[in-house]
């Protein structure tokens, strides 16, 4: 297993790391625009709720299976040539949704936006940690990169709002609908603007002789095979607080701005604790930050459901937050740090894939449970399950 940092690579600088979070911000906006923009036009158009919905699942559903492939395409052409693709693929997509504003060409263009934000997301991870030196940098670096879909997450959906909105000839028009397609379409170009400056690192070989590897191969690593579970795990809070929250509110009787607030009380720390762990970076240890993450999710999924009121609930959001928004930076320094240099990438697919299927899937699992075990087992029957896989954590000490 390889140690983070390209022998002979220079580490990441500041600036350079600056650019690839904005070329990040850039293409995951133009997905997160669209994916608000997209549905909206489809509810005006007279689509049910069924056919909205499977719109959205095209977004996360071509990750699913473009994750590996991307993967390895990145292990082997690095940074730039997974970019320019993705990046061309975003752009037609939203360029799509512009010429022909029907369902047919906006699940075409749902499918090629997801499955571009993830192939860049897949290359950009990648270059970052071949760049990084050490376990330190890597918790740094990862930290700042994650702060980008947070941005993005903000920046698409309320350009694209402010364009639906004003744009036209009156609120919600097409011509509204039209101007949002076109900023999607551009905003990927400033993600190739920004990377084609970026220096791209030496190939890494893999060894000479040995059998060809497939990308299953790497889940005979007792370790990585714990990361993925713990990921998925800790993935599924996030799936389980942005779906049940909602639920919870309404059965309590309260207004959809709390409910926001409350959801985005969350988002919000869930970000700041990202810009913290920079600072303190020499001074955590992974495998301990995502046990401790795990052991408070799983607290606070026992008392979300007991909470009196809306403040109380937007506590505990707002902890949740900081204890699950610690995570992601911790996974990818571990997923650096214990597979091979030269199969980084394919790692980092089976990871999205993961998680995408996950995206897929627990929306549909969690309303079926949801109708058997109540709104309160959702949380108490997850809250389990992360505690105790907590213990798996602790032994992801590298």
């Amino acid at each position: 297993m390889s140690q983070a940092g390209a022998a002979g690579t220079a580490p990441v600088t500041p600036r350079t790391l600056g650019r690839l979070i904005a070329a990040q911000v850039c293409i995951h906006a133009a997905m997160t625009g669209l994916r608000m923009a997209a549905p909206l036009l489809a509810l005006q158009r007279g689509h049910g709720a069924a056919q909205v919905g499977f719109l959205l699942a095209l977004f996360a559903l071509a990750q699913v299976f473009l994750a590996l492939p991307a993967g390895r395409y990145a292990d082997r052409h690095g940074l730039r040539r997974p970019v320019r693709l993705a990046v061309l693929a975003a752009s037609s997509g939203s360029a799509l949704a512009l010429a022909w504003p029907v369902l047919p060409a906006l699940c075409v263009a749902a499918l090629l936006t997801g499955g571009a934000t993830g192939v860049a997301g897949i290359a950009l991870q990648r270059h970052v940690g071949r760049a990084a030196h050490g376990a330190t940098q890597l918790r740094s670096v990862f930290s700042w990169l994650a702060i980008g879909p947070a941005v993005s997450n903000f920046i698409g959906p309320f350009c694209a709002g402010l364009l639906i909105d004003h744009a036209g000839a009156q609120p919600a028009s097409l011509g509204g609908f039209r101007a949002a397609f076109a900023l999607m379409a551009l905003l990927p170009l400033v993600t190739w603007a920004l990377v084609r400056a970026v220096h791209e690192l030496p190939p890494v070989a893999a060894a000479v002789g040995g059998a060809r590897q497939r990308s299953w191969d790497l889940l005979t690593d007792a370790r990585f095979r714990r990361l993925l579970l713990v990921n998925w795990l800790l993935s599924s809070c996030w799936d389980v607080h942005t779906f049940v929250v909602p639920l919870l509110g309404h059965e309590r009787g309260l207004p959809a701005s709390v409910i926001g607030s409350i959801l985005g009380a969350f988002a919000v720390a869930a970000a700041a604790v990202r810009v913290l762990i920079p600072l303190i970076a020499e001074r955590l240890r992974e495998a301990d930050v995502v046990a401790g993450a795990m052991v408070s999710a799983a607290l606070l999924f026992g008392a979300y459901p007991l909470l009196p009121g809306a403040l109380a609930m937007g506590a505990c959001s707002l902890l949740l937050g900081l204890a699950l928004g610690s995570v992601q930076p911790m996974v990818m320094s571990l997923l650096h740090q214990i597979t091979p240099e030269h199969r980084h990438g394919e790692a980092l697919g089976l990871r999205a894939m993961a998680i995408n299927a996950s995206s897929v899937a627990m929306p549909l699992l969690l309303g079926s449970l949801g109708a058997v075990v109540g709104v309160g087992g959702l949380f108490w029957l997850l809250g389990a399950g992360v505690g105790l896989g907590s213990g798996l954590a602790r032994r992801l000490r590298t």
